[in-house]
């Protein structure tokens, strides 16, 4: 096991150095000048030129992936443009905020969507099953912005029950220790700030939680369906064991590989910041940021913000890869 995840670790290293490459290409060699595009069309020769030599683009680019390589393996990732901060800051600022909606969204799509995935498998062609593959594939096919503006009107505007925006009152107080507003409000034994900040939590991570659970229910419930059509399992329903035990002992632990997948893909996905929900809930999160950043031509942001992205799906699925192996031994030793 040991020698596996060493093999998965290096190939995270290669994955991650390889991204780095396409990054930094993808920003460098896009149509314009991003002195100009800072400045304006307006602005002097040597203010360009200036502004150029500070930001280092008047060098060669094997130069400058070499200067950004080097900044990266020390963890700098450069000043924003805009704020004139580290990047790095910015980024502990603002990633915790899509974290807590991303575990969140997670925890609402496989709880409701493996219940429901489970159960459609196990009452095959019954009413039920029919019903939440239906709410299945509406939840697919909903656009998020549409879902979240509706939410908002009905829970927010019309019956009041739930905060429309941010993620936290402005009337209520929080210590920030760590940024995780639910970890400090916790640490620092305020029950309100704590109640409050899952208050404003609860619209963004379901508008966020339907698409996954949607996918989640259908993969469940196929991945169910095959493994409930094996020898093994008419032989154990043949010694008299129980649909429960059949179900979630047997038939569940050899039906999760395709789950977990789906599982660590979309919360890959969240992770990499949530920029419709984010903007609609006017939630301070990374995609928020990032948005911000591509509207005000801030290439540093928007480079250092795309590795965070990439390295943070890249390392979900080695967890997965990991996960494999733990649940299915046969998936190591290959």
């Amino acid at each position: 096991m040991l020698r596996f995840i060493a093999n998965r670790l290096l190939s995270l290293v290669v994955t991650v150095f390889g991204i780095s490459i396409l990054v930094f290409l993808m920003i460098h060699l896009t149509p314009g000048d991003p002195a100009e595009m800072m400045l304006g069309e307006r602005a002097s020769k040597q203010a360009l030129e200036e502004l150029r030599e500070r930001l280092g683009l008047n060098k060669p680019l094997y130069v400058q992936y070499g200067l950004f390589l080097s900044r990266l393996l020390r963890g700098d990732l450069g000043r924003a443009l805009r704020t004139n901060e580290k990047i790095t800051t910015e980024i502990a600022e603002r990633f915790p905020a899509t974290v807590e909606l991303s575990i969140m969204a997670m925890i609402f799509a496989v709880t409701i969507g493996m219940t429901a995935g489970i159960v459609s498998a196990t009452r095959q062609y019954s009413i039920f099953d029919y019903t939440s593959m239906f709410f299945s594939l509406v939840g697919v096919s909903m656009p998020i912005f549409w879902l979240g503006l509706i939410l908002i009107i009905i829970f927010s505007l019309k019956l009041g029950w739930l905060p429309l925006s941010g993620r936290i009152s402005y009337t209520v107080h929080l210590e920030t220790i760590t940024n995780f507003y639910i970890i400090d409000a916790i640490l620092t034994r305020n029950w309100q700030a704590l109640k409050d900040v899952l208050w404003h939590l609860i619209l963004p991570s379901f508008t966020l939680s339907t698409i996954p659970m949607a996918i989640i229910a259908r993969i469940t419930r196929s991945s169910m369906l095959e493994v409930l059509r094996q020898d093994y399992i008419r032989t154990a329903m043949a010694k008299g064991l129980t649909p429960r035990i059949i179900h979630y002992k047997h038939a569940l632990r050899n039906a999760l590989i395709p789950i977990i997948t789906v599982i660590g893909l979309q919360f890959g996905i969240l992770l990499g910041g949530a920029i419709l929900t984010e903007t609609i809930f006017a939630w301070p999160g990374i995609g928020l940021w990032l948005l911000n950043a591509v509207y005000a031509r801030d290439f540093n942001a928007v480079q250092g913000g795309t590795m965070l992205i990439a390295t943070t799906f890249v390392t979900i699925n080695m967890i997965v890869d990991i996960l494999y192996a733990w649940i299915n031994p046969k998936i190591r030793v290959s």
